[in-house]
């Protein structure tokens, strides 16, 4: 077991690895679903959460703007308004106090995901909690969404529903290479986290790992004319590495057997991951985001970029460790 894991008297994994939280409490973000689940992994973790806010102009934009206010007027504007937020904050923010929780509250001005990570940067946050920018006519993830997905070095849970906390539906993705340390430990970390979320919520479980022979069409293509017995044979084997690396995996999670399915699937990732979402009404998905290439700025699979474009359920994801953001903490400021 992972020595950052505990077991509750119920029998599950608690998500004790999160001790301090970022909860982005924006009007579109705070919800009573964001607020539950901040609540719980308050909680179970004996967590401190900060509540932010972020109005979407640099320092000063509010005094140039109505520069032709006299005197000090234009600054004593911007104050009020960064009041607004802040006092705004405090009311979200006492409900959770009068609970005994570490509650903190802080009110940032910039680009939304920038400022959220340099936040995480600068104060150690281990999750940022956040409700999806959504919108009526596109439910998929939009852009500052997605930033904050590709670079943020801690786990990011972005909720879809604004009414229903609780998931019912989980899928774990999955993709283990035993010889691969950090491979290895994301999806070990994706497993703790979906298995915590699970008996929290007394949700279904589906562990889904798909497989595939890379260039298998160009193996059968008639310029290669590869024999097919020679290409079963490589489909065959293929097929058992990955089917032991899953098992691997699970062997690690067989207490939570009775609520989860495991599904070895030959195909493409990113379609096999959202064909299953869509068949099986999944609304939380937790992954992890590995690119496989070194390319700098490039921080996010091309499985993970794919599924998480056209999804539009709760994520969960995480990166594994080591990760670097490009995004830098401000000029003078110390992490």
């Amino acid at each position: 077991m992972r020595p950052y894991l505990i077991w509750n008297e119920n029998g599950g994994r608690l998500m004790n690895r999160f001790r301090n939280i970022l909860v982005v409490a924006d009007a579109a973000s705070a919800t009573d679903a964001l607020f539950a689940r901040a609540r719980w992994l308050a909680e179970a973790n004996g967590a401190t959460l900060t509540l932010v806010d972020i109005i979407d102009t640099a320092p000063g934009d509010f005094a140039r703007l109505f520069s032709a206010l006299p005197g000090m007027r234009a600054r004593e504007v911007e104050d009020r308004v960064i009041g607004f937020h802040a006092d705004r904050l405090d009311t979200l923010a006492e409900p959770l106090r009068s609970e005994g929780l570490n509650v903190r509250t802080q009110v940032f001005q910039g680009v939304g995901f920038i400022e959220t990570i340099r936040a995480v940067l600068a104060n150690g946050h281990d999750l940022v909690l956040k409700g999806a920018q959504r919108t009526p006519e596109s439910r998929t993830l939009r852009g500052p969404d997605l930033h904050l997905l590709r670079k943020c070095p801690c786990p990011v849970w972005l909720l879809n529903s604004t009414t229903e906390p609780n998931a019912r539906r989980i899928m774990a993705a999955v993709d283990p290479d035993p010889s691969d340390p950090v491979r290895d430990g994301l999806n070990h970390m994706v497993m703790e986290l979906a298995t915590s979320l699970c008996v929290h919520d007394g949700a279904r479980l589906d562990v889904v790992n798909a497989w595939q022979l890379e260039e298998e069409q160009t193996l059968r293509h008639s310029f290669v004319n590869m024999p097919e017995p020679e290409i079963q044979a490589i489909l065959d084997k293929c097929e058992r590495d990955s089917a032991s690396g899953l098992k691997k995996l699970m062997d690690d999670f067989t207490a939570f057997a009775q609520n989860t399915r495991v599904l070895h699937v030959k195909g493409v990732p990113a379609d096999v991951l959202i064909e299953h979402a869509d068949r099986e009404r999944i609304d939380t998905l937790v992954m992890g985001t590995l690119a496989r290439t070194g390319i700098a700025g490039l921080f996010i699979g091309n499985t993970a970029e794919t599924v998480l474009n056209r999804l539009d359920c709760s994520v969960l994801t995480v990166k594994p460790r080591g990760f670097v953001s490009p995004v830098q903490l401000a000029e003078g400021t110390k992490a």
